[in-house]
């Protein structure tokens, strides 16, 4: 089974709207992905995300309020498949902490959006609702893009639903 982790700064915006996005796409598709999120930094561990986050993602049918940050930790490198920076420095903080041993495919959440190529998800954090909707339709797209790719390399097996 493919996992995929999304990282943010704080783990309270982006990354939570990103997982909530990818397990309602992956859900659509039938397709079993283990889907987490986490923070470079540590300030907001434990905390739910962002109420502006959770309507947002609320206005589109996915319910994230029971997601919590949490700190991303070395394991996760080998933990997961894949490990997706929301932005370029939360990139660049990912791969200064990769372990050696890591196996993670690590890179931009909009690489895989065609034309997004090395762009970041806007971070709505110091903003409005509406940039919460706009940082939901970016992160919407990439995880409509994503389970397109995965589910043509994992396509599912009969009995499966």
């Amino acid at each position: 089974m493919t996992s995929v982790l999304f990282v943010c700064l704080g783990n309270i915006c982006r990354s939570p709207l990103a997982e909530g996005a990818l397990r309602a796409a992956a859900e659509r598709a039938g397709l079993d992905i283990v889907v987490d999120s986490a923070g470079t930094g540590d300030w907001h561990v434990g905390a739910p995300p962002d109420r502006r986050a959770q309507a947002a993602a609320r206005r589109h049918g996915v319910d994230i309020s029971g997601l919590r940050a949490r700190q991303v930790r070395p394991e996760d490198f080998r933990r997961f498949d894949h490990v997706l920076a929301l932005d370029d420095q939360n990139l660049r903080d990912l791969m200064a902490i990769a372990p050696a041993d890591g196996t993670a495919e690590v890179r931009l959440l909009m690489d895989y959006v065609p034309g997004r190529e090395g762009s970041s998800v806007a971070d709505p954090y110091f903003g409005t609702d509406r940039d919460f909707d706009t940082t939901w339709a970016e992160v919407r797209a990439a995880a409509d893009a994503l389970v397109g790719r995965l589910g043509r390399r994992f396509p599912k097996s009969a009995g499966t639903m």
